[in-house]
């Protein structure tokens, strides 16, 4: 299956006049690598792949030999070559090297297209901001989304929330002790000793570890960083528990949501609401079967509110959206959106027990914002929420 809109996406861009390093972006198997296969497959240039995803880092004269075979390729075929470098960001040095390699490149006027891909975006934003400033572009790949699976696998909303938006593990998804040890071990195991511990000084590893439980096993509450270091053993400081929290965020893991302000110090200093990004991460980690989330309601709502804010930050990658949310006391909004001046507040019935009221009319008094949506229940249907990315409703709702 294609991720039609990603693969146009790119396909057009390798296709325009000007050339830009195109930098795709994202989690472990989210499907970048299947895309650009698809892209490289319909493109009508002679391409050359090679991946730097190795135990051990790739040096400098790895990526000078993958790019000068790509090279030779370009200088024979009239329209140029292709050239695709997985997980570029465990190359030694990788910036300098392509910033050196694309400079000449162009001097020469060499026809040579370039595609850079990563699970690390984190890093790869460090190394482009650095050292490429005007020379590449960026396109997010995101976990699929709802519709997505639907269309690949005929999955229906419940398997959806159940299961998550990993592709790979899809066909696992009837063997559920089997799925979950897939996505511990392959998954998420190769995200944090690949991703994030070869590439990132980390000190405290097995807190990294037992972070990403804490944060799956509470998607959906706002917990101070002070109350994270009474739930972990060696913590360290608050400083340490964010640093990490921001790396797992780096990787497509969970995110820590800011809560809004019109302020945006006080923004920045909140305690974060911890965030699923794919709710397979919360289901497999937990240890529960399938049935017993569907029949247990507070269970069930949680991991609701988990797809729907997963949901979320993931169409808003690369948007300039900002995903965050309120409380004040008891009130709480879920989830608000803000891009320039539009401001959507968000709530979720999920059929869940909340420690909170719905805050929605004090946000309203406070904020003004565009609109109001309560998903689920008797508003916005979970499904349909789920079928547009969050610019949607911006879009629907601009400031008048």
């Amino acid at each position: 299956m294609k991720r039609t809109n990603l693969y146009s996406q790119l396909l057009s861009r390798l296709h325009e006049p000007r050339r830009f390093i195109q930098v795709l972006a994202g989690p472990r198997q989210v499907g970048k690598t299947t895309l650009v296969r698809q892209v490289m497959q319909d493109c009508g240039l002679p391409a050359h792949y090679a991946s730097a995803d190795e135990p051990s880092l790739r040096d400098q004269a790895w990526l000078e030999q993958q790019w000068d075979l790509a090279r030779i390729k370009a200088r024979s075929a009239p329209a140029g070559a292709l050239l695709v470098i997985d997980e570029v960001q465990k190359a030694a040095r990788w910036p300098d090297i392509v910033k050196l390699m694309w400079d000449a490149d162009t001097h020469t006027t060499t026809p040579l297209k370039v595609v850079l891909l990563g699970s690390s975006p984190l890093l790869l934003q460090s190394g482009l901001t650095e050292s490429l400033a005007g020379r590449f572009e960026t396109i997010p790949v995101a976990h699929w989304s709802f519709g997505e699976m639907k269309e690949a696998f005929g999955w229906d909303l419940e398997r959806f929330i159940c299961f998550g938006g990993y592709p790979g593990a899809a066909p696992l998804a009837d063997d559920p002790e089997r799925w979950r040890q897939y996505l511990n071990d392959s998954l998420i195991e190769i995200t944090l000793s690949r991703d994030i511990l070869l590439l990132n000084r980390v000190d405290k590893p097995a807190l990294l570890r037992r972070l990403i439980q804490l944060a799956c096993a509470y998607s959906g509450h706002i917990l101070a960083y002070q109350k994270m270091l009474g739930q972990l053993v060696d913590a360290g400081n608050t400083v340490t528990l964010a640093h990490y929290l921001h790396l797992l965020e780096g990787a497509g893991m969970v995110a820590g949501l800011s809560k809004f302000s019109s302020g945006q110090i006080r923004q920045r200093a909140s305690s974060p609401k911890l965030q699923v990004l794919n709710t397979a991460l919360m289901t497999a980690q937990s240890g529960r079967h399938p049935a017993e989330w569907l029949i247990d309601r507070d269970a069930w709502g949680r991991l609701v509110e988990s797809a729907v804010g997963a949901h979320l930050v993931n169409t808003a990658m690369g948007s300039g959206i900002q995903v965050t949310y309120w409380r004040e006391r008891n009130l709480e909004v879920d989830f608000v959106l803000q891009r320039g001046d539009a401001l959507v507040a968000i709530e979720v019935k999920s059929g869940g027990r909340k420690d909170t009221l719905p805050g929605i009319a004090a946000f309203d008094k406070a904020f003004k914002p565009t609109a109001k949506l309560l998903v689920g229940g008797q508003g916005i249907p979970i499904s349909e929420f789920l079928d547009a990315p969050a610019a949607h409703w911006l879009a629907e709702h601009p400031r008048q």
